[in-house]
């Protein structure tokens, strides 16, 4: 049993520039009191069949967590034009937030950016060399959801105990429970797939 749940990720500038930096907010509900803080980090990827041109944006360290729902807002560089292959920087590429305890991850939120030229005619006749002053991002808005089982520090409350500050009338919710634009892979392992 996870002792965090993602509840929502919503981003705040969404469709925005290419050279904008990600801005978001992260909903998320903790059902014990945690040691050690959360760490969590925005993953660029480019080329999903090379793990090297993987540019790590942002992570940023949340806590002391208590129980209940707890969100953040996270804000993350764009991505490195110079570290893109050109034949990657147009069009899908994936957007990944990652979240961990104590170096081990415990969710993986995967999402499909596309990238595209701001006007009709650059869409349709790209410039020979590309112009990232020109480029727009769009997100979207139905990420693929990966769990991981890890082992956390603190036990889950029992049973009809429930953790202060968080909801007596129903149960926790899982992660089956989210948004249903949100897919779901109920157990899987730390090198499981990408979005």
């Amino acid at each position: 049993m996870s002792i965090v749940t993602i509840r929502n990720v919503e981003f705040i500038n969404n469709p925005a520039r290419f050279s904008d930096v990600y801005r978001f907010r992260v909903t998320f509900e903790c059902i014990a009191p945690l040691k050690d803080d959360l760490e969590w980090k925005l993953i660029y990827v480019s080329s999903p069949g090379n793990e090297d041109l993987d540019q790590e944006l942002d992570d940023c360290l949340v806590g002391p967590v208590p129980p209940g729902v707890n969100s953040f807002e996270f804000e993350g560089s764009p991505p490195d034009p110079s570290k893109i292959p050109p034949e990657d920087v147009l069009g899908v590429a994936a957007l990944i937030l990652t979240g961990s305890y104590k170096e081990q991850e415990f969710v993986r939120v995967g999402y499909y950016q596309n990238t595209e030229y701001d006007n009709e005619e650059m869409k349709e006749t790209p410039p020979t060399k590309i112009m990232f002053e020109r480029l727009v991002r769009d997100i979207s808005t139905k990420p693929r959801v990966t769990r991981f089982q890890i082992k956390w520090d603190v036990a889950p409350p029992q049973q009809g105990q429930a953790a202060a500050g968080a909801a007596t009338s129903a149960a926790v919710p899982s992660a089956n429970d989210l948004d249903d634009t949100m897919e779901i892979d109920a157990q899987a392992t730390p090198n499981g797939p990408a979005p």
